[in-house]
């Protein structure tokens, strides 16, 4: 079988890792037909946006795209590319998978947790206005039926992935009206999952525990700052943004991508590390039902990052992005 998918390099070092999981993909034994798009600061240079339309109506048309990091320029009137298609698409959960691999330094060797982030309000809403010269007001936009869907994602990944609890996170002692309304929608929630544990834990007190004792923790859902700030907090447990997937998904689309950013200091230099993508396709594999192929890059990388001989810029070594790349294909023979 041969799959249609959206394929977007992005920016800086988008290209190198986004390549990097390509290669992967087409080593695991299923087809692809890439629909490659240009999407972030390079699309300005080319189409005068940085979101063209020939980018909306292919993911319109392959319903999965696989997306490195775009480069939304500060001060120049662009929206966020990355919030614009979560908005056009409906991707409302922000999925981020934090683990520990063999080998890759960490104070912690057992962390394997998930971060479900509701994707399509709170602050991120953006509705903010000054108030004179001295005082700005920003609004913060939680409902019911946002923070239902996002909880009974959550619950329902547990059960997909074999999870055991579900942390919901939040701040209500302080914001009653907004995040009470959150925790109350996850409690209804988790009503309907009973065999899943289910938890709350106050925003800040979870930033503690979670740099302390991680492997607690198992499904962690939370409004959209919140995942934000912890999911980066939680990448540093594992070895970095370089070591961390994404998925946004929606009800008729989603789209694959590494946590980190362009990182344009070292663009073109062949020194990222493309761990973070080759994860995403992962996810993408997982997403389409290849539970295999995705098990057996799974494997293979594993293989390769347990290995000190290889070791990217960012780990303290010097392996290139196309030579860590062509070791997890070797692995996968």
């Amino acid at each position: 079988m041969s799959y249609n998918i959206t394929l977007i390099p992005g920016d800086g070092i988008g290209p190198e890792v986004i390549n990097a999981a390509k290669l992967v993909l087409e080593n695991c034994g299923i087809g692809f037909n890439w629909d490659v798009v240009e999407a972030g600061e390079n699309a300005i240079k080319k189409y005068g946006t940085p979101l063209p339309q020939n980018v909306i109506d292919s993911i319109n048309k392959n319903k999965i795209a696989l997306k490195g990091p775009v480069t939304t320029p500060i001060g120049t009137g662009f929206k966020s590319v990355n919030v614009t298609l979560r908005q056009i698409f409906d991707l409302y959960a922000n999925v981020r998978p934090v683990k520990t691999f063999k080998g890759i330094p960490s104070r912690f060797e057992d962390v394997d947790l998930i971060i479900v982030r509701e994707n399509s309000e709170d602050l991120y809403k953006g509705i903010e206005h000054m108030i004179g010269d001295d005082a700005a007001e920003s609004i913060k936009i939680i409902t019911r039926k946002a923070s239902e869907r996002i909880a009974d994602f959550a619950f329902k990944l547990s059960v997909n992935e074999k999870r055991k609890k579900v942390t919901s996170v939040h701040k209500a002692n302080i914001m009653k009206c907004t995040d009470g309304l959150f925790i109350n929608c996850t409690r209804k929630i988790a009503q309907n999952y009973p065999e899943i544990e289910y938890e709350e834990m106050i925003v800040d007190a979870m930033s503690m525990k979670l740099v302390l004792s991680p492997e607690k923790y198992d499904v962690l859902v939370m409004p959209n700052l919140y995942g934000d700030i912890l999911s980066d907090l939680a990448a540093g447990l594992v070895g970095g943004l370089g070591m961390v997937p994404g998925a946004n998904i929606g009800l008729d689309a989603a789209i694959f991508e590494p946590v980190h950013g362009s990182a344009p200091d070292i663009a073109g230099k062949n020194k990222a590390n493309p761990t973070a993508a080759i994860l995403s396709a992962v996810m993408m594999l997982k997403y389409i039902g290849e539970f295999s192929a995705a098990t057996k890059i799974e494997n293979a990388l594993r293989i390769v990052l347990e290995n000190a001989k290889y070791r990217t810029f960012d780990l303290g070594g010097n392996t290139k992005t196309s030579e860590f790349a062509q070791a997890v294909v070797e692995n996968m023979k």
